[in-house]
């Protein structure tokens, strides 16, 4: 793999698909303007509503999301993560797989993921979740995507970072790269996300690509923001705060090898 730019992006998406694929776009061209060759946009980028509301209109967000997906990265010569979107499972109508989809500067289709670990929680500030009343769970482990260029790219979705069994496969195969895109809640983030994406980067020796939902998305529903990258040593290297924007820094490769060869944890494992 070579050093390069990579870019989180933050958004406040709403329940409005057309808005949100436009400040997507906007956001996608300020990540290449300022240089990013690989970037992520979050989950739910396409559409953040009521589960029902999402579930309804799931069709119609899958197939405008992986369209869009594949345009910007052809267009802006890109490889772009779509960090979660519904697509419909064809059997049970009323239920959706929660899917994060990686796309070539081609717009060729280079990896997808189905969400594995649903969120369904009763948040100490009065809010509940129940992600699997519409979501399918994924039954496979995520996949890495091997890159000459950016290294092995593993995926995974908000929740499954609570999971570090998740993260240890995809480091036994290999990873360089982790992309965790979230929407995650304000109440759990502000104590939660920065030191769980910081354990999964210093536990695995990988970067951490963090895209992130933020701000009041609709009725209660608010989320964290700080979209963020992470170095192998668990260094935060871009955060963008609370507002939307993006997250960018380098995945430097010689970086990569330095903390593997000061801190060979991995070598160094008894079980599993």
């Amino acid at each position: 793999m070579k050093s390069y730019l990579a870019a989180a992006i933050q958004m406040s998406s709403k329940p409005d698909l057309e808005n949100n694929l436009v400040e997507a776009e906007e956001l996608i061209e300020l990540a290449v303007r300022r240089g990013a060759e690989l970037i992520g946009l979050p989950e739910n980028f396409a559409f953040m509503g009521k589960e029902a509301d999402k579930a309804n209109q799931a069709s119609e967000i899958a197939l405008k999301a992986e369209k869009f997906l594949k345009r910007m990265a052809q267009r802006f010569q890109v490889t772009l993560l779509g960090g979660g979107f519904p697509v419909p499972v064809n059997d049970e109508p009323q239920k959706a797989y929660n899917t994060a989809l990686l796309v070539a500067p081609s717009g060729q289709e280079l990896a997808r993921y189905r969400k594995v670990h649903l969120f369904d929680v009763n948040v100490p500030d009065g809010n509940t979740y129940q992600e699997s009343s519409t979501v399918m769970a994924g039954t496979e482990l995520p996949p890495l995507y091997v890159s000459d260029i950016y290294g092995k790219i593993g995926l995974s979705i908000c929740y499954d970072v609570r999971f570090p069994e998740l993260y240890r496969h995809l480091s036994d195969k290999g990873a360089d790269v982790l992309f965790v895109p979230a929407a995650f809640t304000a109440y759990t983030g502000k104590d939660h996300w920065k030191v769980l994406l910081q354990a999964r980067a210093i536990e695995n020796t990988c970067y951490i690509i963090a895209p992130a939902q933020t701000g009041n998305n609709y009725e209660r529903r608010y989320t964290h923001g700080h979209a963020m990258i992470i170095d192998p040593w668990g260094v935060i290297l871009a955060d963008a705060g609370e507002q939307t924007g993006i997250a960018i820094a380098e995945i430097n490769a010689s970086r990569l090898e330095q903390v593997r060869r000061q801190m060979p944890s991995l070598q160094h494992r008894v079980f599993g």
